[in-house]
């Protein structure tokens, strides 16, 4: 018996939620959980692994498991004003394998890595670290004073900008951080907060069983990125798995 492929997206995945982010509640969500299983986790579950097995030769070091990529639907409300149970979109995240077992939870940075999104609103891939906490963007920082040259020459290779655009400035500071002179030559990037880069998807890219193939090679362009920021942080490129 052959196993199940990855077909795409229906468009029943974004009409569900359309419809939570109306209806943010435990009984509509409840009422409907066999639509979210079947066009949302299913198709996800799949897509992670045939991601998986097209980054074993492209990026051997970074790994996608569907229990460890897939985001939970759940939010986390403890310390929220907004009390909405669910998120509007589900995403995945592939990690460096050598990183610790907190990937994909709140707080926990895992090394970076590529990101997929679905979402009525906008549906992207990307990839990169997204705010990681105080030691790690140290980490990150200190090699940066050391080796921008390197950085910036991966962030304005042509592919990467033709693919990506620009760096994502959320959170930036002002001026670079503290212990940095403001004139120091790798200003520019030290007040990034985040290194992370994503592009739009059409709904005919998420819709269509080619999707895996078309962001494997948009991973491949956010590659060297990925790797400079891991090695930053003691996580080395894989030959093989």
């Amino acid at each position: 018996m052959s196993l199940p492929t990855f077909t795409g997206f229906r468009p029943a995945a974004l009409t569900f939620f359309r419809g939570l982010a109306r209806n943010n509640t435990k009984d509509w969500f409840e009422a409907r959980r066999t639509v979210y299983e079947e066009e949302v986790k299913v198709p996800m579950t799949l897509l992670v692994e045939e991601v998986d097995a097209r980054l074993g030769t492209v990026a051997p070091e970074i790994v996608g498991q569907p229990k460890r990529s897939m985001f939970r639907i759940h939010r986390d409300i403890r310390f929220s004003k907004d009390k909405s149970p669910y998120k509007t979109h589900s995403a995945c995240w592939f990690f460096h394998r050598d990183a610790g077992h907190g990937v994909g939870s709140q707080n926990a940075h895992g090394g970076a890595g590529f990101y997929f999104h679905l979402e009525p609103k906008g549906c992207f891939s990307g990839g990169g670290i997204w705010m990681p906490p105080t030691p790690t963007l140290k980490a990150i920082r200190q090699r940066l004073a050391e080796d921008y040259r390197t950085f910036a020459k991966i962030v304005s290779a042509p592919p990467f900008k033709r693919t990506f655009g620009e760096l994502d400035a959320e959170s930036m500071l002002t001026r670079p951080p503290n212990g940095y002179d403001a004139d120091h030559p790798a200003g520019q990037w030290l007040r990034y907060k985040s290194f992370t880069a994503g592009r739009e998807l059409s709904l005919a890219d998420v819709q269509s069983q080619k999707l895996p193939d078309l962001l494997v090679k948009q991973f491949a362009t956010m590659l060297p990125l990925v790797r400079w920021l891991n090695s930053a942080l003691g996580l080395p490129p894989h030959s093989r798995r």
